[in-house]
């Protein structure tokens, strides 16, 4: 592919900035100065932009934990969205996989993998999504019993659903107030908030924790991100 097209691909750049670059001598591949942005380079070619080794891959997958504020988005003119914390460079075609509400934390898939995206979010593939929320109220053996039967969802936020079964665990119950986790299969608009809701019952904090074979990286704080390892990619990968 052109030695420009390689770069704008990787979000080092504009296709304009980046010839201009070219031109001032600022790319290297394979450690010679180049000038010519029409130059035919590979994936396995050693391309520098200032110094900088960009990397070139066909297909990207970032684990980040969410903070709350940010909307789940690839782009928009007044708020900040996830894709606006990844680290440059990083490709321009990627995407969030599902979305979190503004205020709701934790995993999010970023990737332009479109395929293993539909996999992962259709619901006749049952890939589990784990919550951990706070809850106002105190959740009891009832509701975790109403989770696993279906809850009929009718509000004001959208059409009347009965959603799936959902394995519903509580962590704590006392002095008006709960922890809990929950598990879901399918992804329906606001749903944990909405299926507390359903039980009298109200989300006061909402964080994903796992998501099919992914879970939560520790050691990431709210707003960072990292790359899927091998082995991460291959499992996620082998849903069907």
């Amino acid at each position: 592919m052109r030695l420009d097209k390689f770069l704008a691909d990787m979000g080092a750049g504009s296709r304009s900035d980046l010839k201009s670059a070219i031109r001032k001598k600022r790319v290297t591949v394979n450690g010679e100065v180049v000038r010519d942005s029409s130059m035919a380079v590979t994936e396995n070619d050693t391309v520098t932009l200032d110094g900088i080794t960009i990397e070139y891959e066909t297909m990207q997958y970032f684990l980040m934990n969410k903070p709350a504020g940010v909307i789940t988005a690839t782009e928009d003119k007044k708020q900040e969205t996830v894709l606006d914390l990844l680290p440059l460079p990083h490709r321009t075609d990627l995407f969030p996989v599902g979305r979190l509400d503004r205020d709701t934390e934790g995993l999010l898939l970023i990737t332009n993998d479109g395929d293993l995206n539909h996999r992962l979010l259709s619901p006749k593939h049952h890939v589990d999504k784990v919550y951990y929320a706070r809850i106002d109220g105190e959740v009891t053996n009832d509701d975790v019993q109403k989770f696993a039967e279906g809850i009929m969802i009718d509000d004001d936020e959208g059409p009347a659903f009965k959603a799936l079964p959902a394995v519903l665990r509580i962590l704590s119950a006392e002095n008006g107030s709960s922890e809990i986790e929950v598990t879901l299969q399918e992804g329906k608009y606001h749903e944990v908030k909405r299926l507390f809701r359903a039980v009298g019952k109200r989300v006061t904090y909402l964080r994903r924790i796992a998501m099919g074979s992914l879970t939560l990286d520790p050691a990431l704080a709210p707003g960072e991100s990292r790359k899927l390892t091998a082995e991460e990619i291959e499992t996620l990968q082998s849903f069907k």
